[in-house]
């Protein structure tokens, strides 16, 4: 099946590595131009090469820290100059750190809330008058299968990802017209880095190895194992792509079946 992402301009933050590493990965498989956005230059450059290599794409790696407005426009502005404009952008960031709701300062809340939501208001913010000049797009946004079942110990995801589920739903009813689609994504346990680091908070915490919690959560997810990055991206890409054309305001858990909530 031709998806329709050949020649299709797309930014995907949060890109060096992880879930943001494989959608850009899975994109440019698909034959899209991609413009990789994370904070770390090194580590930037360093994936879009190799995912230039081994797709055969053209890629661009730029060092943006998502918290920084002046960033992601120069990330955006880069992306325009080098190929006109953008038809699609993954939103994404990396997790605040670890902790329950009233071990948090102001500065904290402040911070998490420019991390996930803002950035996610200036990504977008960008990228609309682009898609609308090009005749529509479509923009996927990554929380966490917390918006939907509280996650214990992870106060400030918990709480600000729901604002930025509720902010694509929102800006999926406000830009339909326009002909630009808007999704989210809800990832359970993901094997990445983030996770890994999560399981040894657990592990710390409980007295238990790392592998142990692994192993405990596994066993609750239906599908017995945690989901590999390659399976997120695969999903993020169907979402992106004309196979999903008359999808817009949807959340699809990529999760194992760990998420229980009937809605």
């Amino acid at each position: 099946m031709d998806l329709g992402l050949k020649g299709k301009v797309a930014m995907v933050a949060g890109a060096s590595r992880g879930l943001g590493y494989a959608v850009a990965r899975g994109l440019a498989a698909e034959g899209a131009v991609v413009s990789l956005g994370a904070r770390n230059a090194d580590s930037i450059a360093a994936a879009a090469a190799r995912i230039a290599t081994e797709t055969g794409a053209t890629t661009l790696g730029t060092a943006v820290d998502v918290r920084s407005a002046d960033a992601i426009q120069a990330w955006f502005e880069a992306t325009r100059k080098a190929y006109g404009g953008v038809d699609l952008l993954f939103v994404n960031a990396g997790g605040p750190p670890a902790g329950q709701s009233l071990s948090f300062d102001d500065a904290a809340w402040n911070d998490a809330f420019e991390l996930l939501v803002l950035s996610a208001v200036r990504m977008i913010r960008l990228a609309v008058p682009s898609m609308r000049a090009r005749g529509g797009g479509a923009i996927v946004v990554s929380t966490s299968a917390a918006v939907k079942e509280p996650i214990p110990n992870l106060a400030l995801s918990n709480v600000v990802r729901s604002a930025v589920s509720a902010l694509s739903k929102t800006m999926a009813n406000e830009l339909a017209g326009d002909g630009i689609r808007v999704n989210h994504l809800l990832p359970g346990r993901i094997e990445t880095d983030r996770i890994r680091e999560l399981d040894q908070i657990r592990a710390t915490a409980t007295g238990q190895t790392p592998a142990d919690v692994k192993a405990g959560f596994a066993k609750v997810i239906p599908l017995g194992r945690y989901g590999a990055p390659d399976e997120y991206g695969h999903a993020a890409v169907f979402l992106f792509s004309d196979a999903a054309r008359y999808i817009t305001g949807a959340s699809l858990q990529v999760d194992g079946g760990m998420i229980k909530a009937v809605m």
